[in-house]
């Protein structure tokens, strides 16, 4: 490997873990604001990731990981039907919406993920990891900003944070 490879590896790790500290503390707060397990998975898995990258070629956390895309894959498509079905447009207006969303998210994270700690990450992941892990903190600011887009939200959508 030349200089410039080595130089470019390892600014990529830390950002690696960066996104996935992140991303853990994203799954983390949709636990706490969904009052459920759902996101507690994949917020163990990245907190993992982003304290020993190479967890992710350990079969346990495969395990664990394909498990959980396999079962939001599944919950997601029911969501998706049913967002269909219902007609509607503005999907972050609706509990289903956000919740499609989120799990569609997961999925590509954790997706994202597999096989990341066999030869280092390459610049097209991290780059891929960047703009996912803003999207949330990105939406989350807008919605937050435009109050009137949250009018009709559930309580638990507006008052846990």
């Amino acid at each position: 490997m030349s200089n410039g490879e080595n130089q470019t590896a390892e600014f990529l790790r830390p950002v690696w873990r960066v996104c996935n500290l992140l991303m853990a503390t994203f799954f983390a707060l949709a636990t706490y604001v969904q009052a459920s397990v759902g996101y507690a998975v994949p917020a163990g898995l990245c907190f993992l990731i982003s304290c020993h990258p190479q967890v992710t070629e350990m079969r346990p956390w495969r395990r664990i990981a394909d498990l959980h895309v396999m079962m939001a894959t599944g919950f997601g498509a029911m969501l998706g039907w049913t967002l269909y079905n219902e007609g509607l447009t503005h999907i972050f207006h609706q509990e289903e919406g956000r919740e499609f969303c989120g799990l569609m998210l997961t999925v590509l994270w954790l997706l994202l993920c597999r096989h990341s700690g066999q030869s280092g990450v390459g610049v097209l992941r991290v780059c891929t990891a960047a703009g996912i892990t803003m999207f949330p903190i990105v939406a989350w600011a807008y919605y937050y900003i435009h109050s009137e887009l949250r009018a009709d939200w559930p309580s638990h959508c507006t008052t846990a944070l």
